[in-house]
Parts: structure tokens; sequence; C-alpha cells
């Protein structure tokens, strides 16, 4: 029996004359229609050349028919590289040339810069714009509706994603058929999805969030999503009375709560919000409950991973964590050097393993040896630990931990201890090189504005909260923190920007304005 993704959908779906996808335009597409225009998109495929196992590139604006090129290059047996839509021509070139695509789908606008990237890497180009227009849906209209999906094996690749590449060159993570298909099946059991569910999907498809979340686990439920161009909070809002699910990144959340309709009766409708890609603020979850009543559901995964852990469905949503390892993940802490497993509590390196984990880079075998055990565990990089109760908790990536004079600081403790100071809305903290410590925790915070904060009012405010050698040497205000398009905290950018701040005149003003910070000393 064939495992292609397409296959065991198919096999999924109770009523093929449901609803599977709606625009905002009202146009509807049912199950049958998104068979049969997958199956149209398909025979152009395999037309223009792409044959099973090739590389399908593309970088164009969510539409339902990016939707159907998705599933149509699963037919087909290729496999779906999606492209970041804001990423440059530069960076286009590295990505097609280690790919090396058979087919490259872009916007048409950008199809004169990208031509000569596309015809170096040996790749044919095509084209679709954000209103399903191009020559890819020309071929696909001439083309029959009756394509047999090619058989895969659970272990053959259905996608290659690359990672955001914030250190060294971007890694292009080998995604199979039966990683995609156990968690979109885990996730659909574990959010409790059903056929009668509507998801407002106001996600990018290019990410793992939007496309392998969102959009695999409805369609794997039968249910219907209403795909939006893009996160607009007022027509969120107004779709809330009909709709059930909402999944997002927490800047979607702390936007709509800037939303004065934002009530338990705008949201009595809806039964699920999910929150990932990146860490959600505990002053957000506890805002969020109070304004609908609701507790968002907070989780975890990554690019090679899709998802690890969730907060439970019914049970306690505890602001801060991510939750307890979902069924068929095994999640361990261990030490960062040794390898060695940690008791419970500790903080060391997660590391998961399960059909959900990726099958390794693409051509860098010596990277996928030094993250994916042999005994099948993943090394995600992220630091964490896991309480008496089985939840939990990240404190920072490996490579954010900050080792001043000897000691280290999880960024994340620090953050949550600023955050909590009044006047805080938010805060990063990094290190920055100090001649003396090797590092110095510095903390970049995002005021409110009332009331007004200064440095030395933060420093105060830590003095009995955290050991001496956890409080930052410096702070800095800013309007807001630096993200990329899945709404996480750049903090390599950070540590670039504010590289100075711990050698600057530690007791005179600096750039932020503010004055009098703490003097340096050994912890």
């Amino acid at each position: 029996m064939s495992a292609n993704l397409f296959d065991i959908l198919t096999r999924s779906i109770t009523d093929p004359g449901a609803t599977a996808i709606e625009t905002p335009s009202g146009e509807r597409i049912s199950y049958t229609e998104l068979t049969r225009r997958s199956g149209k998109m398909a025979h152009a495929l395999t037309g223009l050349g792409v044959a099973p196992g090739d590389r399908v590139a593309v970088q164009v604006e969510k539409s339902v028919e990016a939707i159907i090129l998705y599933l149509a290059t699963l037919r087909a047996g290729a496999v779906f590289l999606p492209l970041n839509t804001g990423y440059t021509p530069a960076e286009i070139a590295y990505f097609i040339g280690d790919a090396e695509p058979a087919l490259f789908v872009c916007d048409p606008a950008r199809a004169g810069d990208l031509a000569a990237i596309s015809d170096a890497a040996g790749a044919r180009m095509v084209t679709l714009d954000a209103k399903g227009q191009g020559s890819l849906t020309e071929a696909a209209a001439a083309a029959p509706d009756d394509f047999a999906t090619l058989p895969r094996e659970a272990d053959d690749l259905a996608a290659l994603l690359y990672t955001s590449g914030t250190t060294g060159r971007s890694k292009g993570a080998m995604l199979t058929h039966g990683n995609l298909i156990s968690n979109a099946l885990s996730l659909r059991e574990a959010w409790r999805f059903t056929a009668g569910d509507l998801l407002i999907h106001a996600l990018p498809i290019f990410h793992t969030h939007g496309l392998f979340v969102a959009t695999n686990v409805t369609l794997f439920s039968g249910a219907s999503m209403i795909l939006l161009p893009k996160f607009d909070p007022g027509s969120i809002l107004g779709l809330m009375g009909r709709a059930t699910v909402l999944m997002g990144v927490p800047t979607f959340y702390t936007r709509l709560l800037d939303e004065a309709g934002l009530n338990t009766a705008t949201t009595a409708n809806m039964r699920l919000f999910i929150s990932g890609s990146a860490p959600l603020l505990a002053e957000t979850h506890r805002e969020w409950r109070a304004r609908t009543g609701h507790a968002i559901l907070e989780r975890y995964g990554m690019t090679e991973t899709n998802m690890n852990t969730s907060n439970p469905y019914a049970g306690d949503r505890v602001a801060g964590t991510v939750g307890l390892p979902l069924p068929g993940t095994e999640v361990i802490v261990t030490d960062p050097e040794t390898g060695a497993e940690l008791a419970q509590g500790e903080i060391g390196m997660i590391e998961v393993r399960g059909a959900n984990v990726f099958r390794g880079y693409w051509r860098m075998p010596d990277k996928t040896a030094a993250e994916l055990r042999a005994n099948g565990f993943f090394i995600t990089g992220d630091l964490g630990r896991i309480d008496d109760r089985g939840y939990v908790h990240i404190v920072g990536r490996g490579k954010d931990l900050i080792i001043t004079g000897g000691y280290n600081v999880y960024p994340k403790e620090v953050e949550a201890v600023i955050d909590e100071i009044p006047g805080v809305l938010e805060s990063a903290v990094i290190g920055v090189p100090h001649p003396d410590f090797g590092e110095a925790v510095t903390a970049i915070v995002v005021p409110t504005g009332t009331p007004a904060l200064t440095e030395s009012a933060v420093i105060a405010a830590l003095a009995t909260q955290l050991a001496r050698f956890k409080q930052p040497k410096r702070v800095v205000f800013v309007a807001e923190l630096p993200r990329n398009t899945m709404g996480k905290v750049q903090k390599n950018l950070m540590r670039e920007q504010y590289s100075w701040a711990a050698a600057s005149d530690l007791n005179g003003s600096h750039a932020s304005g503010q004055t009098q910070s703490q003097t340096d000393e050994a912890p």
C-alpha cells in the first residue's frame, strides 16, 4: 500500500463534497475539487519534466493554487521546496544552486530577476501569481484531472525545507512522507480536530507552521480552512463568529489584544487558539485568558521535526511551557558536552526521537551525523528542562547560552523576571563580548511607556530576584525587538547591533539615553 501523503489523506476524507478551502472572496473548493485540480496540476508538473524524487522549488504568494501545487508535487512523487517570499535573488541563488530543482515556480513579477539563477541550476522556470494565474496554471488548465498518484514509501522524501541559517549556511531538512503523515495524525488527535472545524489560516505557507501544521492537520481531519492572504486583526476578529480554530505566532495574539472588539462574546464560537514558532509571553497568555476566557495552547516544534510537544487540549495549559511530548515522540534532556541524559528538572540540551524526526540534512552528511544520533535522537539545539509533571520548559537556544565569568546564564530565566517589572512589555537577554567576564549579560527591553523606566530602575528591580552574575550589566531600551517572518526574536542581530554595550562607559550615558548602570563585579 502506498505511503504517499496524498493517498493517506484521501483515505481520511469521509465527505468528499465538504469544503476544504474557502477564500475571503467567497470561493469554496470541495475535497473533490481539490483532488481534481491537484490531478491537473500533477499532470502539468510531469509534462514539464518533473520525475519522482525531483525537487520543485516554489517562491510564490499564498493562494489556493499554491496549496494545490504542494499537493500535486506530492502526487507526482516529487519533493516540495517552499521558499520565503521575502528572499532576495542572492539568497534564492544559494537555495536553487544547492537543491538543484527540476522546476522553479516563481511570481511573474520576479521572473526577470530570477531567470538567470534558474538557468544556472538547470531548472525550468514557470510562473504563478497571487491570483493563481501564470504559465503553470495555464498548463494545468489544459491537462486531464484523472492523475494516478505515484506510490511512495514512508521513507521517501516529501519536502525539503531550509533552516533560517542564522549561523552559517542554511541547511536543507529532508522530510519524508512518513514524517509528515505521522505528525498530522498525532496533532489531529491531540487537538481534537474533526470535520466540523473551520480554521482561520493566516500563516505563510513557506514554513512548517502554515504548511505542515495548519494545512495538513486541517485536510487530514476533513475540516475546512479560510485561506487569508496575510494576517489582518480586523478580518480575523470578524471571522471568529463562525470559525473554530486559530493557529498563529505570538504576534497574532498581541495584535489581536489591541482590538477593542476582542472579548468573550466575539470568541464564543472558537474552541481553540494555538500559538507556536516563537515563545509566547506569560503576560500575553494571562491577558488573553482574562479578555476571552480561552487559554492559548502553546506547542513546540521545528523545521527538522515538525511538532514535538503540546500543552494538553484537556488539562492544564501552563504559561511559559510548551507542554508534554506528543504521543509517539520521546523528549529527553542531555548534558550538552557528554550527551548523557540528565535527571528530571536539570537544564540541558533537548533531544527528540520519533516518526516525526527528519531523515537528515540535504547533502550535508557531516552536519547530519553531528546532530542526528545513531540511536535516532535529534539534538535540537534548544536548552530546556522537564518538570515533575512532564512539562517541557525551553530556556533558550544553545547558541544563546551566556557564559559570564565561568557561570552559565540562561536568557529565558532572566527575561521572565524582567518581563514582570511594571512598565516592561517584553525583553531579550543576550551576551556581548566583555574583556573581564568573556560575555556580559545585556538586556534589550521594550517599555510600555507607563511607568517610565530607567536602566538603573530595571537593574534595581532585579537585585533581589537574580544572583549577581545573572543580572544585566547593561539595559538598552528599544521600540521593538527584531523578528523574522514567523515572529522569532533574532538574537543574532542584536548581538551584532549591541556589541558596544559592555565596552561603553558603564557609569555614564549611552545610546538609549538612560544612565547609571550597575558596576561590574565578578560573580
